[in-house]
């Protein structure tokens, strides 16, 4: 019975590590939280976006990995992609903005 025990409690702490090790961020995965948080990021930034009457925001899309920001998609002038990443830039939390606009 000690024995059963003590193998129960070798298995439930091998769980807890195998579950912790699953929610660890890593250069090409992120965690839980930093899902969330880029998440929240990548709806400001859309928010932003979608508040600026010279940009359209259907045509820029907007994606967030561990605070930085891709925004791709067209628009119409140069002045609209800088717009664009100007706005995304004053976003609080927002590490870096890496701009993929093509002018069309």
């Amino acid at each position: 019975m000690k024995k059963f025990r003590s193998f129960l409690r070798f298995l439930l702490g091998l769980l807890v590590i195998a579950s912790l090790a699953g929610c660890a961020a890593s250069k090409h995965y992120e965690s839980t939280g930093e899902y969330i948080d880029d998440s929240v990021l990548t709806t400001k930034v859309k928010t932003s976006i979608l508040g600026d009457s010279k940009l359209k925001v259907l045509q820029i899309d907007v994606e967030t990995f561990k605070g930085i920001v891709q925004l791709s998609g067209f628009v119409d002038s140069q002045e609209a992609a800088e717009r664009a990443v100007d706005l995304a830039r004053k976003v609080r939390g927002v590490k870096q903005v890496n701009n993929s606009l093509i002018v069309k």
